[in-house]
């Protein structure tokens, strides 16, 4: 018997449909065709089984204890998920059947992991093909089963899914419970979860919402000068242009540049008021700009939640509707914005479907020149995914929701783009020289809209008035100032994240990242999660009591902001988790080995453990220095600036302490006590309502203790 194992139902009757017929169906199959020929299909329903519970492997892990940590599986073990077993069970008689199995999950990490690991679970035999299907219309599901491959070419696919999953047991199941015990030990309640992706994406959250509370506006000044050719013959039009920053003023400017002092403002602008100057840089040029590439899953949520303010998980759904539901779009968890060659081919009848799916599109299908050809169509650029694109189905197969409008709109565009003419941008430039200082003038118009005419915009996008075009002067021709102004403005605290933003962040996450060589490596690589990952990730975090929401802005809970404040760097901040993805890639072409990246993570879990032990007696725990990077105990050491702390993990941590931190932080000769969260020491503080005791580590730590009569009331209870 020939068995094919769809991932879902939806995708089992696509393929089904391409078979001939009759079809019989049964309780979770369907049968194709007559006789020896017949060949039966059948389905998961996403993954049928799942990592086993720590009890399976050891009794004692079902209780959560300090002393069971680390919990590291000699021999890994998967369980049956209790609310599929029924389908499970149909799975395993008609694979104990077969003779041929074509593998036919979806073409990406997880949908080749969870075929496999039902297949090997029941030892099967049988050879196994497989087949790649990203379109659910009939013809493009044919395509793909005429043209079967080897299952052992995706190994690899397999071995980093499997990796990804054993990683994740690990990291997860040790370190929530480490962190959950500990902090239980310190008197918190509840559960602290700890996930090699959702954490960094909270500690984005809880490090964005810090910013912005603790951001204090400064005062910065522009200087603008209105400038004019100084030929009294010439008709040329004044024209406005900003000071630029200079070394000489290094001192007086912030990190981005903006001028912090009125006086040397002042003084720039009554230097140049009046003055003669020169053109130093004239350029004006007609820019084209090429249509943007199709949609990934990331492109296409970070735009719809720009746009509509839909949510990440809500994208998603929708667009899985789409492509399930209604098979109006290609496979939708894709990573990629490229299409295959051969696809080029079908862009006639994909455009006719667009124009009576998306009416409002319609008139516009008519003014493509479908002969010309963007940069989409790429072999090269496409692996197991191809960009989200429309199929050539006419209609949908129930009426659309506004949602699913929407997504199918933009979607549809993004296509239809890649058939316009470049948009093309008139650009100009102009630099003064006025004695020592430098002004530049710019402008920016959209000469020619091309494939603009299809972009949406959002209606508060056009607030500032356009600018009128800039006058033509030349390279070394003398200019005025008539006259110079300075305009007083306030530094801005960042925005706080929306859906858009975080994907974005995720997407691009090299940004939030400070070792510049790792931040190479991390522009190579997805980021943190994957396309069809970090919507559930989001999701997560919110049910976890982590993440709220405050209209359209997402922020951190005091849960969220007090477990990220306690982690060390390492496990808060994006660089582990993105250099894990860049390794998984690795194994998927063949150049890491899974092996050794367990070894070597199971290696940085103990490390975590014993750098974060709890100290078991309180008055050891109070003359203890810990590091502020990774809470390792510090020691002593000289430098050619004297002594100070040094963390005892270097080089692998540099983490150091000035010497003062150990000497008395409120006056009274004694010890300091060391923050239950941080270990930092504790500081005396005064607030509107009295004293109280906060962490020296603050804002990175806002772990805070109740005064009693000078001393924390801390020290007392641990003493008792």
């Amino acid at each position: 018997m020939h068995l094919y194992i769809a991932e879902k139902p939806s995708l089992a009757r696509a393929i089904a449909a391409a078979l001939p017929e009759p079809h019989q169906k049964g309780q979770g199959w369907i049968r194709c065709g007559k006789g020896k020929t017949a060949v039966t299909v059948s389905w998961c329903i996403g993954h049928l089984l799942e990592p086993a519970e720590p009890a399976r492997y050891n009794p004692a892990w079902k209780k959560w204890r300090l002393e069971d940590l680390p919990m590291f599986p000699e021999h890994w073990q998967l369980s049956p998920k209790d609310s599929v077993k029924q389908q499970l069970s149909v799975l395993e008689s008609l694979i104990q059947q077969a003779d041929l199995i074509t593998h036919a999950g979806d073409p990406d990490r997880e949908g080749q992991l969870l075929v496999d690991e039902v297949i090997r679970f029941f030892g099967s035999k049988a050879p196994v093909k497989r087949v790649l299907i990203n379109d659910l219309t009939p013809n493009a599901v044919a395509r793909a089963i005429a043209s079967p491959r080897e299952n052992k070419e995706f190994r690899r696919l397999s071995h980093s899914a499997l990796a990804r999953q054993r990683a994740d047991w690990l990291y997860g199941i040790n370190l929530t419970r480490f962190y959950t015990l500990t902090y239980q030990h310190q008197g918190e309640q509840g559960v602290y979860s700890v996930g090699r992706v959702q954490t960094p994406v909270l500690g984005l959250v809880a490090e964005r919402d810090n910013a912005i509370e603790n951001c204090q506006p400064k005062p910065w000044f522009r200087i603008e000068g209105q400038f004019q050719a100084a030929d009294e013959q010439s008709d040329q039009r004044p024209f406005t242009a900003r000071w630029l920053p200079d070394e000489q003023f290094q001192q007086h400017l912030d990190e981005e540049g903006r001028l912090l002092s009125r006086e040397i403002a002042e003084q720039i602008a009554h230097a140049v008021n009046g003055r003669p100057g020169n053109i130093i840089e004239s350029r004006f040029r007609d820019r084209p700009e090429p249509p943007p590439l199709p949609l990934s899953l990331s492109a296409l949520q970070i735009e719809a939640g720009r746009l509509f303010r839909m949510g990440a998980k809500e994208v998603l759904d929708t667009a899985q509707n789409l492509y399930e539901k209604h098979q109006l779009i290609t496979y939708p968890r894709s990573d990629s914005r490229y299409l295959p060659e051969g696809h080029f081919s079908q862009r006639e009848q994909v455009i006719r479907a667009i124009g009576r799916t998306a009416p409002e599109l319609e008139s516009i299908t008519g003014q493509l020149d479908t002969h010309r050809r963007s940069a989409a169509w790429n072999d090269k650029q496409v692996d197991a995914h191809h960009a989200i694109i429309p199929t050539v189905r006419p209609s949908a197969n129930a009426k659309l929701t506004e949602a699913e409008q929407k997504v199918y709109g933009l979607i549809g565009r993004y296509y239809l783009m890649q058939f316009c003419q470049d948009a093309v941008h008139r650009e100009g430039k102009l630099t003064v020289q006025v004695q020592d200082h430098r002004f530049r003038a710019t402008e920016t118009a959209l000469l020619t809209p091309g494939w603009k005419a299809l972009e949406l915009k959002l209606k508060e996008s056009n607030k500032e008035p356009q600018k009128p075009p800039l006058p033509r002067l030349e390279r070394s021709e003398p200019v005025i100032c008539n006259s110079a102004s300075v305009t007083e403005r306030k530094t801005q605290p960042p925005q706080y994240f929306t859906d858009a933003t975080l994907l974005s962040a995720m997407t691009n996450i090299a940004r939030f990242v400070a070792d510049t060589e790792l931040r190479k490596t991390l522009r190579e690589t997805d980021g943190l999660g994957t396309e069809a990952t970090r919507a559930a990730i989001i999701d997560t975090l919110f049910r976890r009591d982590y993440l709220f929401r405050e209209k359209r802005y997402i922020r951190a809970t005091d849960k969220g902001k007090a477990l990220i404040a306690a982690l060390p760097d390492s496990i808060r901040t994006p660089d582990r988790t993105a250099v894990w993805e860049a390794t998984l890639e690795g194994i998927r072409r063949g150049e890491d080995d899974p092996k050794t990246f367990l070894d070597n993570l199971k290696a940085e879990i103990l490390a975590f453990m014993n750098r974060v032990e709890a100290p078991k007696d309180p008055q050891q725990q109070e003359q203890s220095i810990h590091c502020p990077k990774c809470r390792a105990p510090m020691v002593q050491r000289e430098g050619k600036f004297g002594t100070f702390y040094a963390c005892t993990r270097y080089p692998d941590c540099t983490g150091t302490r000035p010497l003062e931190d150990n000497q008395p932080q409120d006056g009274s000769g004694q010890k300091p006590v060391p923050c239950p969260h941080c270990f930092s020491p504790l500081v005396r503080r005064k607030s509107k309502k009295g004293w109280f005791w906060g962490c020296s580590n603050f804002p990175g730590c806002r772990q805070t203790v109740d005064d009693d009569n000078g001393k924390p009331a801390l020290r007392l209870r641990n003493s008792t």
